[in-house]
């Protein structure tokens, strides 16, 4: 039986009423999903308490179902943020937009109609040069079978510290190191990228991808894999194949 949230989900996804771009539209302006929270999300909830098109407004969020894959959500800030290569995403008061998204996950899994282990779950941010819109945006979907099998695999080989991952994630390079929790303080996965120095000297270049993870002792976590040479979005599969096996 469907949960009211999946319930929810699916009628406006049947009605036609979660939206994004198009690509030709992102392409023209990349400022259409500013416009999209800020033109009809943010005014319809405040109005009316129905945040349409979008599936929630918070003070520092929106979650919005993406037109591409079946089970893809966005993440946008609801402040003038650009993205990765913003110096506000490192201020201290900066919102946890990572911790947020990965507590979004549920929309993902109301959508499908299904619990999902945790290693099914990624978010991931592209680089300056990756992506369509200049407003910070994290995608919310799930993880591609050939990295989740990779991370199960070799993920023993991945400390807490950045590393080269031993093998090729959609045939590019990354590094990748592991985390407990997406809140520790002065640890969030902007803070943890910036400590790359080649990062900190140019955050426009970096894609990052957080995965959720059960270590080998049974604990809880992430891995954070960073390239410089694509789009972290690569890493997941908008036709989320891992649910029908998972």
């Amino acid at each position: 039986m469907k949960s009211p949230m999946s319930v929810w989900v699916v009628i406006a996804v049947a009605s036609g009423l979660t939206c994004t771009v198009t690509p030709d539209a992102a392409a023209q302006d990349p400022s259409a999903l500013w416009r999209i929270v800020h033109e009809q999300c943010v005014p319809r909830a405040r109005e009316f308490g129905v945040p349409l098109p979008c599936a929630d407004v918070q003070r520092e969020y929106a979650i919005l179902k993406d037109l591409r894959g079946k089970s893809q959500f966005l993440l946008i800030a609801t402040a003038r943020i650009s993205g990765v290569d913003d110096p506000a995403i490192l201020l201290p008061a900066v919102p946890n937009y990572w911790q947020s998204a990965w507590e979004a996950t549920r929309f993902v899994e109301a959508l499908l109609d299904r619990h999902l282990p945790r290693d099914a779950l990624s978010l991931a941010i592209n680089s300056a040069r990756s992506r369509s819109q200049d407003q910070l945006h994290i995608h919310i979907d799930c993880v591609s079978e050939d990295v989740r099998k990779l991370l199960r695999d070799r993920g023993r080989d991945v400390g807490r510290t950045w590393a080269p991952f031993p093998a090729p994630l959609s045939g590019h390079a990354y590094r990748a190191m592991r985390i407990d929790t997406l809140i520790q303080p002065g640890a969030t996965p902007f803070e943890v990228l910036a400590r790359l120095p080649d990062a900190r000297a140019d955050m426009a270049a970096e894609s990052l991808v957080v995965v959720g993870a059960t270590f080998e002792d049974g604990s809880s976590g992430f891995y954070l894999l960073e390239t410089r040479v694509a789009g972290g979005e690569e890493l997941q599969d908008h036709d989320c194949a891992v649910a029908s096996g998972s």
